[in-house]
């Protein structure tokens, strides 16, 4: 998988990928440019063998701003309904691509982390915050509807309808405790403790079957629109293939020895 990047920070080492965006003077803020590198590298991310999780990072302090006010918001509203149209589209494929991506993503989220900074940290599959973390799907707020990059959808599913209203309505932020009492945040813990806690998750993670973990990643996703009926039965095609696996044989093999399964995610 490429680590060379212009519009973040990408370093990928012992099956991690860590990234960051990279403008800490003014909050990390997302740029037309890096929404479409951050697209295409999440779609790339399906097909390497060499990641696998992928760790968002805060930089300076910083989750994300969101969009720049000035490199986006701006122009923006000088656009024709096509042009904006081809944009929020853009932003939505980035989602689409981090829930496709095939490998469990793990945000950090320090400070600020708002709008489609917020959104990027609703997308991953696991959420650690410090103290000091603030979210805030903000679109009310610059007179926009709260039903951005797929928020209306998965919110929701995350901390309860009631709730996602609230923080979709009002714009406001919502702190580390509450997230962390409202299952937003998997765990509240300090800012000299937060890149070690993520990354020793992602480490446990890599260290699992990893062909496993991204079905499991895709049966999160996909069962969405799905009946009972039929997750039950995508879930039983899904175990049937994973049962075919050396994982598998090596998990047994490993109990039947009283030893620690290796596993070499085939």
């Amino acid at each position: 998988m490429r680590s060379d990047v212009q519009h973040f920070r990408c370093e990928i080492s012992d099956g991690i990928a860590r990234i960051a965006l990279d403008r800490p003077e003014r909050k990390n803020p997302l740029t037309f440019e890096s929404y479409a590198e951050l697209r295409d590298w999440f779609r790339d991310l399906h097909y390497a063998d060499d990641v696998h999780a992928v760790v968002i990072l805060p930089n300076g302090g910083n989750f994300s701003s969101g969009g720049d006010v000035h490199d986006i918001i701006g122009p923006l509203t000088r656009m024709s309904m096509k042009e904006l149209l081809a944009f929020t589209r853009m932003t939505g494929d980035l989602v689409k691509a981090m829930l496709g991506c095939g490998k469990p993503v793990i945000a950090a989220v320090d400070g600020i982390c708002a709008g489609a900074g917020a959104i990027m940290a609703m997308a991953s599959d696991l959420r650690i915050a410090t103290p000091e973390a603030k979210v805030a799907f903000l679109f009310n707020r610059v007179g926009l509807a709260g039903c951005d990059m797929g928020a209306c959808a998965m919110l929701p599913r995350i901390i309860g309808q009631g709730r996602a209203a609230e923080l979709l309505y009002l714009g406001r932020s919502m702190k580390a405790d509450e997230g962390h009492a409202w299952g937003f945040f998997n765990a509240v813990v300090e800012a000299a403790e937060l890149e070690n806690a993520a990354v020793g998750l992602a480490e446990r993670i890599a260290a699992g079957p990893t062909f496993a973990n991204s079905m499991t990643k895709t049966m999160l996703a996909q069962e969405w629109s799905m009946s009972l009926e039929q997750a039950i039965e995508a879930e039983a095609q899904a175990q049937a293939i994973c049962m075919q696996g050396n994982d598998f044989r090596r998990a047994y093999e490993a109990f039947a020895a009283r030893e620690k399964p290796v596993f070499e995610g085939d």
